[in-house]
């Protein structure tokens, strides 16, 4: 979730003033970090979630399905709250907004779960944080802007990281790990046009209540796509029932809203680079939980990828920090 930035210091602000704009700072780098370290478990829930023999759908539904009810509150508890309700949306809006939580999250997080059926938790996370680079790029093509010699240094950076983290796992999983790649890019490549699509809607109908309908969209998508499917949501195991909520809780919904109010607290470009730690968490708790190694290859990559991507998200005006799929 996006929410606007807090204003930069006065000039001339008192030392008190001064004392509790470093402190917002610091609040909101804490609050952006325990969202990206609570994200970060996602993909390690997963693998947990298929060795009890659940399918990428069914899972889905369970995260989705114990979510929504969040959501909904976000999206329409503003008379609970005692605030005025928000304004209709118009058909084009509603439109746009369904189309767009499809594609964010639907059909993002399902190539996403699809992936790591096939690559490690580990990669998985590091080619999901190709998005802010995919951002710039599609802007630039999109909207005729010029690259900065720094953004292009960082493109450069990112995609050989991606290679060396690759190259790492290829030799240790095998022939699967190329088609998981594919599927995990698929879900980076979505969810960046979503960002696309969401930095035009956020300033006309909010963050939380854009996020939330999208979610909302979403769930009713994976919900649907179970149905058709035939997946199954009775008589899963009880720990697969817990692994699901647990997701919905802990890698969905509190990273959702610590993140939209750490952006509030420092603005998305800061809140960008402080969710950086986002892929070396999921190494470390996939090295810690399900016993992935890790090469020395592979170390050279992550560190990397976290290089480019926090000079893609200093660098680029347009960047947007959301929760991810």
């Amino acid at each position: 979730m996006v929410s606007e930035p807090a204003p930069p210091e006065r000039a001339g602000a008192s030392e008190s003033e001064r004392l509790q704009a470093a402190r917002t700072r610091v609040v909101g780098a804490l609050v952006v970090f325990a969202s990206s370290i609570a994200f970060s478990t996602k993909a390690i829930l997963v693998k947990l979630a298929y060795r009890q023999g659940v399918d990428s759908v069914s899972l889905l539904a369970l995260r989705f399905g114990f979510s929504a009810p969040f959501f909904a509150y976000a999206a329409f508890g503003s008379r609970l709250r005692g605030t005025p309700p928000p304004r209709a949306l118009t058909r084009r809006e509603m439109v746009t907004l369904i189309a767009l939580g499809v594609l964010g999250y639907y059909l993002a997080s399902l190539s996403d779960f699809i992936g790591l059926r096939y690559i490690s938790a580990g990669l998985e996370r590091l080619i999901l944080f190709v998005y802010p680079t995919l951002v710039v790029v599609i802007e630039a093509g999109l909207f005729k802007i010029r690259l900065e010699r720094r953004q292009a240094l960082a493109l450069l950076v990112t995609y050989a990281g991606i290679f060396l983290a690759f190259r790492g796992e290829f030799g240790n999983l095998g022939s699967d790990v190329p088609r998981g790649a594919a599927w995990v890019f698929v879900s980076a490549l979505t969810y960046a046009l979503y960002l696309i699509g969401a930095g035009r809607m956020v300033p006309r109908l909010g963050s939380q209540r854009f996020t939330a309908l999208a979610l909302l969209s979403a769930t009713a998508a994976v919900l649907l796509h179970a149905s058709l499917s035939g997946a199954k949501l009775v008589g899963l195991p009880p720990v697969a029932y817990a692994i699901g909520l647990v997701m919905a809780l802990l890698a969905t919904v509190l990273p959702a809203f610590l993140l939209a109010r750490g952006i509030a607290l420092i603005g998305s470009g800061p809140a960008a680079i402080v969710s950086t730690i986002g892929p070396v968490s999921t190494i470390v708790l996939a090295y810690l939980v399900l016993q992935e190694a890790i090469s020395g290859t592979e170390f050279v990559g992550t560190a990397l990828v976290v290089s480019g991507a926090t000079l893609v998200a200093s660098s680029s005006k347009r960047l947007k920090a959301e929760a991810s799929t």
